[in-house]
């Protein structure tokens, strides 16, 4: 199932014709983050939403744990030396907001929330983050004029995520001066699902990989033939790099559903419970 969405069972009813009994929840969230030349953050943010699905008869009220250790506002101190959903410390959000069927009584107490799902899919929370945070990658990027009418692009991704996480459909691109005619590319040897084009239409390089696991750095070259010789700095006629990639598993931001319990009175009601983490690039930009 796509860990973007939540979507209908795989298995919609059990044998007899019964209604599958299950409930989706997915933590998403979308980051933005800004680099500098030389690789620090400059910006970073964090979107999230814990999104809701439920296909549990009889409307029952839903108990949902988050961290214990989660405050809102500014809370001091940098989360930027924990890693994904399984690092430890407190989890600052700046600010978040509720869905209307959400009760608060003991959220003060204990980060549960109460409700009880209305039909199809909705956001139970919303929730910003703008401290500092691990990014899931560092991207390297240098141009360099290479010769008469020549220039060399060397780009570096590294995954900064554990080893046990792959990265999905990431997508790297970047602008090349417009005076650039032709473009080659070298990757490196046994790249595997990997593709690059260069757009004429907008001077743009693109390089896909089809999946990178966590800890692992790839890199592309790429060599640019010029129609006229450049009289600046090239570095300021190319770039920024961009990239997107869907990230299932994983959350920078380490907020976690500690627990998910559905208040129903028979104890061999057991239904299946679906919690998903993704994470996806809002705005993730690395400047040369």
């Amino acid at each position: 199932m796509p860990g973007t969405a939540i979507t209908k069972s795989v298995v919609a009813n059990e044998p007899a014709g019964r209604k599958r009994e299950e409930i989706f929840v997915d933590i998403i969230e979308k980051i933005s983050i800004t680099f500098s030349s030389s690789g620090y953050i400059l910006t970073s943010e964090i979107d999230g939403t814990i999104q809701m699905k439920s296909y549990l008869t009889g409307n029952p009220e839903i108990r949902l744990a988050l961290n214990e250790d989660l405050s809102i506002g500014s809370g001091g101190g940098s989360i930027y030396d924990y890693g994904g959903s399984s690092g430890s410390g407190a989890v600052i959000l700046d600010d978040c907001n509720f869905h209307e069927s959400v009760r608060l009584d003991s959220f003060d107490i204990d980060r549960t929330l109460t409700l009880v799902p209305p039909d199809g899919e909705f956001p139970v929370m919303n929730y910003r983050i703008t401290q500092e945070f691990k990014p899931p990658f560092r991207i390297n990027a240098l141009i360099e004029v290479a010769g008469s009418l020549k220039a060399e692009v060397i780009l570096k991704i590294r995954a900064e995520f554990p080893s046990n996480i792959t990265a999905n459909t990431v997508a790297v691109q970047m602008p090349v001066p417009a005076y650039t005619s032709r473009v080659s590319f070298e990757m490196e040897p046994g790249a595997v699902g990997q593709t690059t084009d260069f757009k004429e239409s907008n001077r743009r390089l693109e390089w896909s990989l089809k999946k990178i696991a966590g800890g692992s750095e790839c890199t592309l070259r790429a060599k640019l033939t010029l129609s006229q010789e450049s009289h600046a700095n090239i570095t300021k006629e190319a770039g920024p790099v961009s990239m997107t990639f869907t990230i299932p598993m994983y959350n920078p931001s380490r907020l976690q559903v500690k627990y998910l319990q559905i208040a129903k009175a028979s104890k061999s009601y057991n239904p299946y419970r679906w919690v998903r983490y993704v994470t996806q690039a809002n705005s993730y930009v690395a400047r040369i």
